[in-house]
Formats: C-alpha cells, structure tokens, sequence
C-alpha cells in the first residue's frame, strides 16, 4: 500500500511542475497565436500559427503581437520606433528623412502596380509619440493599423514574432 501512496504521489508532483513549467512558459516567454485575416499578407496567411516571444524590445520591421482592446490582439509591423517621423512618399518609407526599402513588400509592389493605379501605401506622414510604436500591416490597403487606431503604447505589445509553425508544410522564419 506505501509503495502505491509513494507513486502515486511522485506522479502528482511531476504534474503539478509541469503544469507550473507550462504557466511560467506561457505567461512569460512563449505564446502560440494565430493569424486572422488579410492585413499581413503576402507575409503571413489567414489561420497561420506563430510563436510569440515576450522577452526583448521590438526593433524596427519586427512583427509583433498587441492588444488591440480588451477583446482583440492584433498582429502587424513596427514602422516606426518611438520619437521617429514617418513619412510615405511615392511609396517609399522615410524614416528621420532617411529612405528605407521594404523587401518583404516589393512582389506585392509589382502585382499591386500591375492591377491597380497609384501606390500601395499612400502618402502620408506622421511623428511617433514617446512610448509607443507605430504599425502597419504589410497588406497596406487593406489593414487597420496604426494610421486608423493611432500608435501603439509600448506596454499594450505582447511580443515579437518570427516562427510560422503551422500549416506544417509551410513553417518558415518570417524574415525583414
């Protein structure tokens, strides 16, 4: 009888620890998400999985996850860093009155160009308060992001995300 006591209770131990390995993990480190809807593609699809690190400040062109309110997170690209002018211009990214290219949007350029007139991502510009971060989805005309719902307070970012582990045959590290 000792003996069943003593396996079962090295059992229940084993348990609660990973279940309380799995709470730390989740809570502080690792989170699965997934994508819902058209504001990242071509970059990310409908229904894609991803990991969300939360350990780490995002840097500029990282993907990130925030609380959009209380009920919704929202994924999309930091732009803009804290204190920087943002300004598209003939759709090109300036930042600080520096040109950046956007890689991970010059198919989508081209295909975009080819069916329709004018540019993916009309003219605009804008400072990025201190504590915040400016985001938009790579799906620029079609995105709610930081040009509808405004900057994005740093304290409402989940994490940074780069890992697609799900549909299988699609996993990739999602690159700048």
């Amino acid at each position: 009888m000792a003996k069943g006591k003593n396996e079962f209770w090295e059992w229940t131990k084993a348990f609660l620890i990973a279940i309380g390995l799995a709470f730390v993990i989740r809570t502080f480190l690792l989170a699965p998400i997934v994508v819902e809807g058209s504001s990242m593609m071509p970059t990310l699809q409908d229904h894609d999985r991803m990991v969300v690190t939360k350990v780490g400040e995002p840097k500029r062109f990282d993907i990130v996850v925030f609380h959009a309110n209380s009920e919704d997170d929202y994924i999309k690209r930091v732009i803009g860093l804290p204190g920087d002018e943002i300004e598209y211009k003939n759709d090109t990214l300036y930042v600080n009155g520096k040109a950046y290219g956007e890689a991970y949007l010059n198919q989508y350029k081209k295909e975009y160009s080819s069916q329709y007139e004018g540019a993916l991502t009309p003219d605009f510009t804008t400072v990025v308060p201190e504590g915040t971060f400016f985001v938009m989805g790579d799906n620029r005309r079609n995105s709610t992001d930081s040009r509808h719902i405004g900057p994005v307070p740093i304290e409402q970012v989940v994490g940074t995300t780069k890992l697609v582990y799900w549909p299988f045959n699609e996993i990739k590290i999602v690159d700048k």
